[in-house]
């Protein structure tokens, strides 16, 4: 649960007309991560593609731009290979060792037609915007009067138009070479022609008037009369592209899930016919190294038994302690293991990288703290609940595809939490709820729950004195705000470096561990009590010698250790950047402050909306001025919404990625990845 799927390593070898049919299997099995070959020895080279790959990856490449312009879904399940084969008249009885769709197939004539349906659309996307422009500056110029070719075509003679804003400055501005020139102005708009010799002067009155020039389009006879061509041509060029899609619609809708069938059934057939260059070829003989899941090993070997004359399943063992030790070894691919409710947040740990291999998977972690840390930072029960409208919106519309639901899922919790926190803290769209009539019983009943907290020893030790339930955060409960936070993050690191001194202990040993995550842990703890003692103990020093500050010292002491055997920088750099570190760990703590800053602010944007908008909307007399006091307030209340699903996220991010991940994340883990890659679209291959 909180590590990766145990791998063991393949070597196959056999006969080299068998490769097909083993690169088949492979990519059926949808569970073999083949690694690839390099190096030429022994007689040994990297292999070349089939043949026949040329033929598929023709095919493929016109699926591929076919799913990049429909954007076809499939909300049907997965199309059984049998349709698939037939779509595209392969024979799955024939003794070919390659699936190559026939070129007599409907489905690839029909894709043709579509391929023209869209080649069609662009070229009128093209032609549009082109008569757009000659439309735009046709209108212009057609205010002069003149014909195309007279502003255009006149030998010895430069004509400028341009834009002018103020018409009445121009006889004034052109008053002393006016015999020298022909000036025509019109409606915002104005020619001037005149020979070459005069043409730097009439440039530079036209920069002191502040015209815009403007391009003449090509074309002869009355701008009018073209601009009326144009706008037909435009208009039937627009009907034409609109029919064309209407075409593409409906093809996608009858054919879409059947092209993202055939597409991943052909990037499989891709994958199996260009394997070759992944493998080690001799003239008579192939070999290939592959990871799979070591539970599947009983299955492997019988499957492929038949195929190759040698099969070898070793499952790996990192069996070397010294820390410093560098091998170079390939290391398994990392595949992850987590629960159906956790696998979402895997695109969380994937924007930093997959956990080394032996490593503690810190997935199901992320999926509990993450929603909680955005919840109590945005805490609004309101807030919360367009946050869910929004997830349900977000699976409505792409929750079929992989990021759609991953987005959506990861959505859900933040906004559960959300409303969760908004409820314990009693706000709703910044209005705190506590005595509204529909609350109160609530929150008289939770009061009566947890008031006790605060006279209780554990809540006057840890200085909660303001701690219950509703918890008010932005007033009475501001400094439990702060405490609370620096408490979550203390403990936040404090498993940080517990599973770091897993991850060492697993790799090097119990001394490592210690040195390395251990002291850690004793300058954490030690630095914790020795504050804590400091601010709720007036007899107590801040640089005394104590228990605590003993902890400290010694922490210290095994990090400098750490750092200059372990770490190898030397006992000079131990000495140097032990105590330097041991500052960092601070600022990691401190970091956690953003749970009280941020949450208070998004509680004062939301509070100024509802004083400045909906309180004076409410005291206004004036119908005018209540709908501007009301837009105000929606205005305001979108922007705390906007800020509140951006800025939470972020802190929450850099909470995780920063602060707690970097005392224990590798992040060096290679993605596992199926050959042939993992069905979506296409029934599971009955191998």
């Amino acid at each position: 649960m909180f590590s990766t799927v145990e791998m063991a390593k393949l070597l196959l070898a056999g006969p080299r007309q068998n490769l097909d049919g083993v690169l088949r299997l492979c990519g059926n099995l949808e569970n073999i991560h083949i690694s690839d070959y390099s190096s030429e020895t022994d007689g040994m080279k990297v292999g070349t593609p089939h043949p026949n790959a040329n033929e598929i990856s023709t095919v493929l490449t016109k699926t591929r731009s076919c799913i990049a312009s429909l954007k076809p879904v499939n909300k049907s399940g997965k199309v059984s290979r049998k349709e698939i084969e037939k779509s595209l008249s392969i024979d799955a009885n024939s003794d070919s060792e390659t699936n190559l769709p026939s070129q007599d197939s409907k489905f690839l004539q029909s894709l043709e037609e579509v391929i023209i349906l869209i080649e069609n659309v662009r070229a009128c996307e093209s032609e549009i915007v082109k008569l757009e422009e000659q439309i735009l500056a046709l209108k212009k110029v057609a205010p002069l009067g003149m014909s195309l070719e007279l502003l255009t075509g006149v030998k010895a003679i430069e004509i400028f138009v341009a834009e002018i804003s103020k018409p009445s400055k121009v006889k004034a501005a052109f008053s002393e070479i006016r015999s020298d020139i022909e000036l025509l102005t019109s409606e915002g708009i104005l020619a001037v022609a005149c020979e070459s010799k005069h043409s730097a002067e009439v440039q530079i009155i036209l920069g002191e008037l502040g015209t815009k020039p403007v391009q003449i389009p090509s074309g002869e006879g009355k701008p009018s009369k073209m601009l009326e061509s144009s706008s037909t041509k435009l208009a039937k060029t627009i009907a034409a592209m609109e029919t064309a899609q209407k075409s593409m619609e409906e093809w996608s809708n009858k054919h879409g899930r059947m092209l993202l069938a055939v597409n991943e059934y052909l990037e499989r057939e891709e994958a199996i016919l260009t394997g070759h260059v992944k493998c080690a070829v001799s003239e008579h003989a192939f070999a290939l190294e592959a990871w799979f899941p070591a539970k599947s090993s009983d299955l492997i070997k019988s499957k492929f038994k038949k195929l190759v004359s040698h099969v070898s399943v070793e499952a790996y063992v990192d069996d070397h302690h010294h820390h410093g030790d560098h091998h170079d070894e390939e290391k398994p691919p990392i595949e992850y293991d987590n629960m159906s409710p956790g696998k979402p947040f895997e695109s969380l740990t994937d924007l930093v990288g997959r956990p080394a291999y032996n490593t503690v998977d810190p997935t199901l972690m992320v999926m509990i703290t993450f929603p909680i840390l955005y919840g109590m930072i945005l805490g609004d029960a309101g807030y919360g609940f367009i946050l869910f409208c929004l997830a349900m919106l977000l699976r409505a519309k792409i929750g079929h595809t992989p990021f759609g639901k991953t987005a959506s899922t990861i959505l859900t919790w933040m906004a559960i939490w959300t409303m969760i926190w908004g409820l314990l803290y009693a706000e709703i769209f910044g209005f705190i709820v506590e005595d509204w009539t529909i609350f109160a019983g609530f929150y008289d009943w939770t009061y009566e729950m947890t008031y006790a907290f605060k006279k209780s020893s554990l809540g006057k030790t840890l200085g909660l004195g303001h701690t219950y339930i509703p918890f008010h955060r932005a007033d009475g409960a501001l400094m439990d705000y702060v405490l609370f936070s620096i408490y979550f993050g203390t403990a936040h690191l404090a498993l940080g470096f517990l599973i770091g001194f897993i991850n060492v202990f697993r790799a090097h040993g119990f001394l490592p561990a210690f040195f390395e995550k251990g002291s850690w842990m004793m300058i954490l703890f030690g630095g914790f009590g020795h504050c804590f003692r400091f601010i709720t103990d007036e007899k107590y020093e801040l640089f005394t010698l104590s228990t605590w500050s003993a902890v400290v010292i010694a922490g210290i002491g095994c990090l400098i250790i750490g750092l200059a055997v372990f770490e190898k920088l030397g006992w000079a750099g131990g000495f140097i950047m032990g105590p330097i570190e041991t500052f960092g760990l601070l600022a990691n703590t401190l970091s956690y402050m953003r749970i009280m800053a941020v949450g208070v602010a998004g509680v004062m944007i939301a509070h100024l909306a509802n004083e400045k908008g909906y309180h004076m909307m409410i005291e206004a007399t004036n119908p005018l001025l209540m709908g501007a006091f009301f837009l105000l307030w929606i205005a305001v209340h979108l922007f705390a919404l906007a800020l509140g699903i951006l800025s939470p996220s972020i802190h929450a991010v850099r909470l995780h990625f920063v602060e707690w991940m970097s005392k224990f994340h590798d992040g060096s883990g290679e993605r596992f990845s199926p050959f042939g890659g993992r069905s979506q679209h296409v029934e599971v291959h009955k191998s």
